[in-house]
């Protein structure tokens, strides 16, 4: 008897190759259309502060998402200000950016759209992201304690929420190249100390 193992017919190899592109393409947007009408039945805790900006069409477009793929992190730019400032520019006629949330210099949160719908703040990849935007004291774009803690907390909540894991979490910088969020772009081990720290609360927290 031979050794050799018979191939499949390239013709039906191609079929289920077919059907599974086919599979794919027909299947999961559905189920990202099931985990974002999940977002959409979501409590938000008693420890954000929910100022939702109307829809204007550029700031808040209020289109639904597509998916939820990833959770970035962003600095706000603008040493000093706080997350009401930030919250309140948003809902400026003149703004064309937003974000999910804003965690501001106190460690206060704001959330700014709700979590089914697209922020302007990651590109083309609004689409299927939660955007968390962090008030900084400085131009290095350092977070300050009470601003990182509640990043780490926030951050938690959202993994809980979302089934995504603590590799899902990037940086503005990782869909665009741009130095956003500035302090993690340019220390490396910093970035990977908070992806820890995210990791070693939900642990703790299941």
């Amino acid at each position: 008897m031979s050794g050799k193992r018979k191939k499949g017919h390239p013709l039906l190899r191609l079929a289920v190759l077919v059907l599974a592109g086919w599979l794919i393409l027909t299947f999961l947007p559905q189920l990202g259309a099931m985990r974002v009408a999940q977002l959409s039945l979501v409590e938000i805790p008693e420890w954000v502060d929910v100022q939702i900006i109307q829809v204007d069409g550029l700031s808040r477009r209020g289109e639904k998402l597509e998916d939820i793929r990833n959770i970035v992190i962003h600095y706000v730019g603008n040493p000093g200000t706080t997350a009401q400032q930030n919250h309140d520019w948003y809902e400026n006629p003149q703004s064309e950016v937003s974000s999910h949330f804003l965690i501001g210099l106190e460690g206060e949160i704001i959330q700014c759209i709700p979590l089914d719908e697209f922020s302007s703040a990651t590109n083309h990849r609004n689409k299927d992201t939660i955007s968390v935007e962090v008030c900084h004291p400085d131009e290095s774009g350092r977070f300050n304690d009470a601003a990182y803690s509640s990043l780490v907390r926030l951050t938690v909540w959202l993994l809980e929420n979302t089934g995504l894991k603590p590799e899902d979490v990037i940086r503005h910088y990782d869909v665009t190249g741009k130095e956003c969020p500035r302090y993690f772009v340019r220390n490396e081990d910093s970035w990977r100390l908070f992806l820890q720290d995210v990791d070693a609360a939900l642990r703790k927290e299941g």
